[in-house]
């Protein structure tokens, strides 16, 4: 178990698969590329003075924005903090930085290109930073999977909804389809209102939902009163998503065949481990775990829900968090006053994310001062009117 009651966070162990710096290339991914040139060295002494140095020295003209899942280092020497949409947005707002220094995953870096001034550049770190969930989701396949939607007769009665987390040309596919794109917050917002450009949950009408499956099923199961049975997954891989054209036409979600793998390693055995040690404790983990753990849970939300949750908290209250490792260490370093536990019992950093480190963002930055603009991220003008599109459709929805 991760730590005692009572007692200060305790570190996971260790997994054997996590890879917290990486500068390796993988041209089939959302992640780009390699990055090029010369790293500082990561055990550097004098790397946090030069970061500071180089931040002094870009001033007004860059803007860091930091990802709740990024580790402390990188969080240090940024100007915001907040979820993938609320970065943009942020990006979006200071129309006077020339450069935005993204210290997230590469569609993050997309959602701020397209939502920023053609003035601006948008940077990432590390190119390699990428997003399993995101990579799962190739727009071919997207495509392939409409074409067998059309034969079995329901594309024009299913309308596409992308979570925040997938390409840039995911949301644009979506946007040419007349659909819109969704954050674990307002999920359920998305939902109905596609529901209701087909004629609601009770009719015949579909949602094509992009790229989590558990966020898309927890969502239409525990917020719109779907059943586990209207739920179908589309699995890319296989011949015709591995599914009939019966269990299309009478599906009511259609769900990708895609998952996080950091929410993914929850399991409803971490659970049950973690009330038996700490009676009285409160489980809260985030939508993009599989149904039997947000079932077992106690309370469920988005990133911002876990933070302000916490926020919120009673003093002397114990808490169990599914999420990433990052935030949980943060969020327990943040509330002295209340245990923090850690709902797995092995390390779950998100390890692409964690590509994003001191060294990364130091040599950018060292980068620009010198002039040299480095891994910018430029979305195909087509695609980026399109995502727009989609985008501007979310932000329409009611409560947003």
């Amino acid at each position: 178990m991760t730590s005692i009651p009572g007692t200060t966070f305790s570190e996971p162990a260790p997994s054997a698969a996590l890879l917290l710096l990486g500068r390796g290339v993988d041209l089939a991914s959302e992640r780009g590329v390699e990055c090029v040139g010369d790293l500082p060295a990561p055990s550097d002494p004098d790397l946090v003075e030069r970061a500071r140095v180089a931040r002094a020295a870009l001033g007004d003209r860059a803007f860091v924005l930091g990802h709740h899942y990024q580790r402390d280092e990188v969080i240090d020497f940024a100007d915001v903090t907040g979820d993938s949409f609320k970065l943009a947005r942020e990006a979006a707002a200071r129309p006077e930085a020339e450069f935005i220094l993204f210290c997230g995953v590469h569609f993050m870096a997309e959602s701020a290109d397209i939502l920023t001034s053609a003035a601006q550049q948008v940077i990432l770190p590390d190119l390699a930073a990428g997003c399993s969930m995101a990579d799962m989701a190739a727009i071919h396949q997207v495509e392939d999977a409409w074409d067998v939607l059309t034969e079995a007769g329901v594309s024009a009665t299913t309308v596409p909804v992308t979570y925040m987390n997938s390409t840039a040309a995911i949301k644009a596919f979506t946007g040419r389809h007349g659909g819109t794109v969704c954050t674990s917050s307002n999920a359920h917002v998305a939902l109905r209102w596609a529901f209701d450009q087909v004629g609601g949950r009770d009719g015949h009408g579909k949602v094509l939902f992009m790229p989590d499956q558990h966020l898309g099923r927890n969502t239409a199961v525990r917020e719109l009163g779907l059943s586990l049975d209207d739920c179908v997954v589309y699995d890319p891989r296989k011949p015709q998503g591995g599914l009939t054209a019966q269990q299309l036409r009478d599906a009511r979600m259609i769900l990708w065949r895609g998952h996080c793998s950091v929410h993914g390693r929850f399991s409803a055995q971490n659970v049950a481990d973690i009330r038996t040690a700490a009676p009285g404790v409160t489980v809260l983990v985030h939508p993009e775990c599989t149904h039997e753990v947000v079932t077992a849970a106690d309370m469920v939300g988005s990133t911002e829900y876990i933070i302000k949750a916490l926020d919120a908290a009673e003093p002397g209250s114990t808490w169990a968090i599914g999420t990433e490792l990052n935030l949980v260490r943060r969020l327990a370093n943040t509330h002295p006053d209340k245990t923090v536990h850690y709902l797995d019992s092995t390390v779950c950093f998100c390890s692409t994310m964690n590509r994003i480190d001191l060294p990364h963002l130091v040599w950018a930055m060292e980068s620009l001062v010198d002039g040299r603009v480095v891994n910018r991220v430029v979305v195909d003008e087509d695609d980026a009117h399109w995502a727009r599109v989609a985008l501007d459709q979310m932000l329409a929805l009611p409560g947003y």
